[in-house]
């Protein structure tokens, strides 16, 4: 497989080139044009079980888009919804990408996405629900955020700490504790900054500039309140 990210900051497009047999699978709205050479189906990765698991318990697409060049080579172009960048990430098999929600778009078909919990004390914290979605394999996989996508190069034992909002994906080989962003729960609350995240290399974070969260409530003050 091989790809270019076009038009790179807020409107981004992959396009991904395939040789006769090669395979991907992307979020299921991700796919905006194609070749006819390309079959598209729709599947649950792993079957049924691990379907409904990915969906209810880490907020992920039931059903993933499995993209083919049957006829011959081809040409397919991905895009997601929210104004924000595309990244390209390669796994080399010996490193996991642990991948919050709404930060895959596609990856090649040699790449799985699992579910995996990542406890009950730092589900709870996080806001992010007790499980997560994890890369597993040897490949590309794309993401995507809102915002531009900056990635954070950790050391063997240097720290970064990061609101959670803005996290989209981080190696597995980093290690993380969810925490209050200041001591004591009042001083968080005044500084708008309630929970971050505190990564300890070494490995990669990779974060957003937008916060989703923010934006929301930006646009929900804009609405009038109801008369009813």
């Amino acid at each position: 497989m091989r790809y270019e990210i076009l038009y790179k900051g807020a409107y981004p497009i992959v396009r991904c080139h395939l040789d006769k047999g090669e395979m991907m699978k992307a979020e299921s709205d991700a796919m905006v044009a194609m070749s006819p050479t390309i079959e598209v189906t729709s599947k649950q990765e792993g079957g049924l079980l691990k379907g409904l698991m990915r969906s209810v318990l880490s907020d992920e697409s039931l059903f993933y888009q499995y993209l083919t060049a049957k006829g011959g080579d081809g040409t397919v172009l991905f895009a997601h919804a929210m104004p924000g960048d595309i990244t390209a990430v390669s796994l080399s098999g010996s490193t996991e990408l642990w991948v919050q929600k709404g930060g895959f778009l596609a990856c090649e078909n040699t790449l799985s996405l699992e579910t995996k919990s990542q406890g009950f004390l730092k589900g709870m914290l996080s806001g992010e629900g007790w499980f997560l979605s994890k890369m597993v394999g040897r490949g590309t996989v794309f993401l995507s955020s809102y915002g531009a996508i900056h990635p954070i190069e950790l050391g063997r034992g240097e720290e970064v700490i990061i609101d959670n909002a803005h996290l989209v994906a981080w190696d597995d080989t980093c290690k993380y504790e969810v925490e209050q962003a200041s001591s004591g729960f009042f001083r968080s609350l005044t500084s708008g900054e309630m929970l971050v995240t505190r990564f300890t290399g070494p490995g990669r974070v990779y974060i957003q500039t937008r916060n989703p969260n923010a934006f929301e409530s930006w646009i929900r003050s804009l609405i009038p309140p109801s008369s009813n």
